[in-house]
């Protein structure tokens, strides 16, 4: 009789066991799986060539010669804007102004060789300027996210003001060229580096070609720094 009852007692200890687990079972929810962190999209991620248009503004800086045969050339600043209408990822044509100031060195002078007046004494370091109005196409010969390399072609003209800083004096007497209108042209490149999508930081230089003396074209070195803004809708979705 105590062997069948310790059975019984021992059976009874099992099934709670076995019920005691199953309870703590189903008292356990499984977690969900935690959610998978997905990179942040890189800021690049959205860059695109295909544009409709492109805007540029930037500080300009050309080494300029005010006659044919100074010593001292003009080192002038001012300012570069382009418009360029895209046509395709690679191909564009723009319009391009530039304008340019500062002051150039002479040739030796008397100023109005007068003796008095404000013109007395040789005139040194007078105001030049010179303004460019081009046109033409923009190849983008490179280009990933990061960066393009571009490279254009601007022809057109070139008004160069060589009389406002001589007061009155010709300009000849201190070896400058008469304020004229000449054709013109800018041949050159751009580092293109993209901050945004739409927003880029571009760095320039061209040899910029002149004919004040009407003697051949004279070259000079032009640079700018700026930004530019992509507009419209992209030609592709």
């Amino acid at each position: 009789m105590k062997r069948t009852w310790g059975v019984r007692v021992g059976l009874a200890a099992v099934a709670a066991a076995m019920c005691l687990m199953g309870a703590g079972a189903e008292g356990q929810v499984a977690s969900p799986p935690p959610n998978p962190q997905l990179p942040a999209p890189a800021p690049l991620a959205g860059v695109r060539y295909d544009y409709p248009w492109e805007i540029y503004g930037g500080f300009a800086y050309s080494h300029f010669d005010a006659g044919p045969n100074l010593l001292q050339g003009a080192n002038l600043g001012g300012f570069d804007a382009r418009a360029v209408r895209e046509f395709g990822t690679r191909w564009g044509v723009g319009a391009n102004v530039r304008g340019y100031y500062g002051t150039s060195g002479t040739a030796p002078n008397c100023g109005s060789c007068t003796g008095s007046g404000p013109n007395a004494g040789p005139i040194t370091g007078p105001f030049v300027s010179e303004h460019m109005f081009l046109i033409g196409p923009e190849y983008r010969l490179k280009a990933n996210e990061h960066a393009a390399l571009m490279l254009h072609a601007f022809v057109g003209g070139a008004y160069g003001d060589f009389t406002q800083g001589l007061n009155g004096v010709p300009p000849q007497n201190v070896g400058f060229f008469k304020n004229q209108i000449t054709p013109g042209g800018a041949f050159g490149g751009s580092i293109d580096l993209n901050r945004s999508p739409r927003l880029v930081f571009r760095i320039a230089s061209d040899a910029t070609l002149t004919d004040f003396g009407h003697n051949g074209f004279a070259e000079q070195v032009a640079i700018s720094l700026g930004v530019v803004y992509r507009m419209g809708h992209p030609f592709r979705k």
